[in-house]
């Protein structure tokens, strides 16, 4: 019969996080049912302090423990139907997260392509729809469509990374000076020529360092080279970026960025245009 100690011990807990990122939902099945309460119970070992449901995100947990299984939205799902919160915090990256927020940023869920049937469970499951920003920041570009699919509004960074000219074209006169700044670093970053090309008519400066959130180490310039975007970098080369500017961590140009990418055509153009 199932006990009716709130997670059995720190062992319990441990043991279904094992279950959880390793995929062995009968696992878990079985420790939900002896100790029904687990599926709220948190992390007593470290300090992020998570549930269950954190740890199917994959990011920022125990490295060992960061990986997305192939039956993630089954695990997810019997997290969820024995009463796991979709909007529980826990403390990572030195703010509280909620599982959505961590999911929509993470490498091994995308990875393993179980990111946005993940998102697609939480939010039906009562998940609070989070910034599409995030998701854009990092790369995730399906995942920020399907935060959009389920509400969450476009705004003016965010049609510029998806290449929306005519949400562009009708945002911006409103826009905030945040906003176009971080309407240029995801233009530039995400590849999307036209709206970038808008984002500078519109008077934006290229070699502004991008702003907090956006890989604010680094210019519109440095993100372009290292992710490949070759005409982008062409348009802001002739629109005035800099090639002497260096990232603030690791104190490297554009070029550098490109060669660490493996992007030779990108360093080829950088190195002709440096002469």
């Amino acid at each position: 019969m199932p006990t009716s100690s709130p997670s059995g011990s720190s062992e319990s807990f441990e043991e279904a996080v094992d279950a959880v990122v390793n995929g062995d939902l009968s696992k878990l099945q079985s420790l939900l049912q002896t100790y029904p309460d687990l599926a709220q119970a948190r992390s007593t070992r470290f300090t992020h302090r998570a549930t269950l449901l954190h740890y199917i995100a994959a990011n920022g947990t125990e490295d060992h423990r960061q990986k997305s299984p192939p039956n993630a939205v089954a695990v997810a799902t019997a997290l969820l139907d024995a009463g796991a919160a979709p909007d529980a915090l826990a403390t990572f990256y030195g703010g509280e997260c909620t599982t959505l927020s961590l999911l929509i940023s993470s490498h091994h869920p995308a990875q393993a392509g179980v990111q946005v049937p993940l998102i697609d469970l939480v939010v039906a499951r009562g998940a609070s729809v989070y910034p599409v920003e995030t998701a854009l920041v990092f790369g995730y570009r399906e995942a920020a469509e399907a935060l959009i699919r389920h509400g969450a509004p476009v705004t003016l960074p965010t049609a510029a990374a998806l290449g929306q000219a005519a949400g562009v074209e009708a945002l911006l006169p409103t826009a905030d000076p945040l906003s176009r700044h971080r309407a240029l670093a995801l233009a530039a970053q995400s590849g999307q020529l036209e709206t970038t090309q808008m984002l500078l008519d519109a008077g934006e400066d290229p070699n502004r360092f991008n702003p907090p959130g956006t890989h604010g180490h680094s210019t519109p310039l440095h993100q372009a080279a290292l992710a490949g975007h070759l005409e982008v970098v062409r348009l802001l080369v002739e629109r005035g970026a800099r090639l002497d500017i260096c990232d603030t961590i690791h104190q490297g140009t554009p070029l550098t960025w490109a060669e660490y990418g493996n992007q030779p055509k990108i360093a080829e153009y950088l190195k002709s245009r440096n002469t």
